[in-house]
C-alpha cells in the first residue's frame, strides 16, 4: 500500500484478495467504487424493538437474542414497514489490517429515501465506525423514516471506506488547494472543511425541493425510474428565497454551490453546527474522487441536502450554511473515477430525487 489517505479502488482489490476483505458469496465487480466499497445485504432482517450500540465484549448476535422481536426472510424480496427497526446481517466481512480503519456511510439514493441506515459491528461503541484490527460481521441497522420499503438479499443500501493513516486535510491545505484547483462556485467559506449552503433562489422557476408524504405506498428499490414522484412528495415552492420547514416533516433540497472533488481526493459530508437552527441535514456522506470534476465529465455537481425539522417549526433562508464537506487525500489516485465511465447516477446533479422515482 502507498502513504496516507484514502485507499482507492485499486487497494481495494487487494484487501479482497488477501482476504481481508472477505464475503459470503462472490464479490461483484460493481461493488468497488472510486473510494469505497458497496455492501450487501444478507439473506435475513432481525426486527428489533430498539435501535443499539453493541458496547465492547458483547456480539451483535446476543444483542438480537436480548432485543430481536422476529426474522424476516429477504431472499424472495420482504417489506421493511416505516418506523420500524431492523439489523441485517450482511454478506461482507472483515479483518483489518493494523494501520488501516474504516468507516461506513448510506449509499446516496438510501438517503434520498430518508431510509436511515448505519453499520454496526461486535464490541462496536460508535455507529459506522471500525478501528483497525477488527476482524468479524458486519450488520446494517435500517429504520425507513418516510416510507416502506421493499428490499432483497444482496441488495447495497451502504459502502464502507478504508484509511491508512491520517488523511483530512487542515483548513489551510483545504484553502491551498482550493487556490490551485477552485472546489466551489463562489466564495469558498473554509472552517473544519468547506461550508456549503442551501438553495432557495434557483435559476428559473420557483421549485425550490420536496416533502415527503406521509402516507404514501411501498417504494420497491430494485424498481428505477419506476415511480410517480407526485405519489410520494409535494413540491416545495418559494417566491421570496425562504420556506418554512415542519417539524418532523422530510425535506429533498439542494445546495447553492457547485461542488468538485479532484481525483486525488475524496470528501465527506458532515452537519456545521448543531446551533444553526431547529433542523438537520442527513447526508449520503461519501462524495467520491471525480465528483463533479472536469476529468470524469463533470462542470461542478450540487449537494443534495436530506432535511428533517425538530421540535419547532424553522424558517431557512437562501444562502444559509448548512453543511460542510470534509476533504481527505487519497493514498493514490484511483484507477476509475466517480462519473459517466462507471454508470454514476448523480454526476452533475441538481435538485434531484432517488432514482426509484420519474416525473409525474
Amino acid at each position: 500500500m502507498s502513504g496516507p489517505g484514502v485507499l482507492p479502488a485499486q487497494a481495494l482489490r487487494l484487501l479482497i484478495g488477501s482476504g481481508a476483505i472477505a464475503a459470503d458469496r462472490p464479490m461483484l465487480d460493481g461493488q468497488v467504487q472510486p473510494a469505497s466499497l458497496d455492501l450487501r445485504l444478507g439473506t435475513v432482517a432481525y426486527r428489533v424493538r430498539a435501535s443499539f450500540l453493541t458496547g465492547q465484549g458483547r456480539k451483535v448476535e446476543d444483542r438480537l437474542a436480548e432485543f430481536g422481536m422476529h426474522q424476516v426472510d429477504l431472499t424472495a424480496g420482504a417489506v421493511l414497514e416505516k418506523g420500524c427497526v431492523y439489523v441485517i446481517p450482511l454478506m461482507e466481512r472483515l479483518a483489518l489490517p493494523k494501520g488501516i480503519t474504516a468507516v461506513a456511510n448510506a449509499k446516496s439514493s438510501t438517503g434520498r429515501l430518508d431510509l436511515l441506515t448505519r453499520t454496526i459491528t461486535d464490541g462496536g461503541s460508535e455507529f459506522d465506525r471500525i478501528p483497525e484490527g477488527y476482524t468479524g460481521p458486519l450488520y446494517a441497522e435500517v429504520c425507513p423514516k418516510s416510507f416502506s420499503v421493499l428490499v432483497r438479499a444482496g441488495q447495497r443500501l451502504n459502502q464502507i471506506r478504508f484509511r491508512q493513516g491520517q488523511a483530512v486535510l487542515s483548513d489551510a491545505d483545504l484553502t491551498a488547494l482550493h487556490a490551485r484547483e477552485p472546489l466551489v462556485s463562489g466564495a469558498a467559506v473554509i472552517s473544519e472543511g468547506l461550508g456549503f449552503s442551501v438553495d432557495l433562489r434557483p435559476a428559473s422557476g420557483d421549485l425550490v425541493g420536496y416533502r415527503a408524504k406521509p402516507h404514501a405506498g411501498v417504494i420497491d428499490l430494485d424498481r428505477i425510474g419506476h415511480y410517480p414522484a407526485s405519489d410520494f412528495w409535494e413540491e416545495v415552492r418559494s417566491r421570496d428565497g425562504r420556506i418554512i420547514l415542519d417539524p418532523g416533516a422530510f425535506y429533498i433540497l439542494v445546495s447553492r454551490e457547485a461542488v468538485t472533488i479532484p481525483p486525488d481526493y475524496a470528501a465527506e459530508m458532515a452537519p456545521f453546527l448543531a446551533m444553526v437552527g431547529e433542523f438537520r441535514v442527513h447526508y449520503a456522506g461519501f462524495f467520491d474522487p471525480g465528483f463533479g470534476h472536469a476529468a470524469a465529465g463533470g462542470a461542478g455537481s450540487r449537494g443534495v441536502l436530506e432535511v428533517r425539522c425538530h421540535e419547532a417549526p424553522f424558517v431557512l433562508e437562501h444562502g444559509q450554511v448548512v453543511g460542510r464537506l470534509v476533504y481527505e487525500r487519497m493514498a493514490e489516485r484511483p484507477d476509475s473515477l466517480y462519473g459517466a465511465g462507471i454508470a454514476s447516477n448523480y454526476q452533475g446533479q441538481g435538485l434531484k430525487l432517488a432514482k426509484q422515482f420519474r416525473d409525474g
